[in-house]
């Protein structure tokens, strides 16, 4: 594998435009996007046991290694040029620590304060 799967709501419109920005700051494009709507039974399977795929994001590393939420955010800007000096910043304790609580907090709301995309909207054919 030769780049992160990063693995988002695809009817979360917040985490649309995050994907949005987040591929323009990628410029060696080391990540590539996968909506959990479009994960096989068999894998979702597998997944449940790191976490339910439509509660948090999650990254599957080039090097394997899998990345849940707040970590998974560290990982997604460790590879981007443009960011990637905050990464070290955010492996604070007290960082992580409000990190984590902050994006628990945030990825829980989100559908109540943006909305939810029908699947047709989200997966366009």
């Amino acid at each position: 594998m030769k780049t992160d799967i990063v693995f988002y709501d695809a009817q979360c419109p917040l985490c649309q435009a995050v994907k949005k920005v987040v591929m323009k700051l990628d410029w060696n494009r080391e990540l590539r996007w996968f909506p959990v709507q479009s994960v096989s039974e068999t894998t979702r399977t597998k997944a449940a046991r790191y976490v339910d795929m439509y509660d948090e994001i999650y990254v599957l590393s080039k090097e394997g290694q899998v990345s849940i939420g707040f970590q998974a955010i560290r990982k997604i800007l460790s590879r981007l040029p443009a960011l990637a000096w905050l990464t070290p910043l955010l492996s604070f304790s007290l960082l992580e620590i409000v990190g984590t609580a902050a994006y628990r907090f945030i990825s829980s709301h989100r559908h109540q304060w943006f909305g939810r995309l029908s699947l047709d909207k989200a997966l366009p054919r």
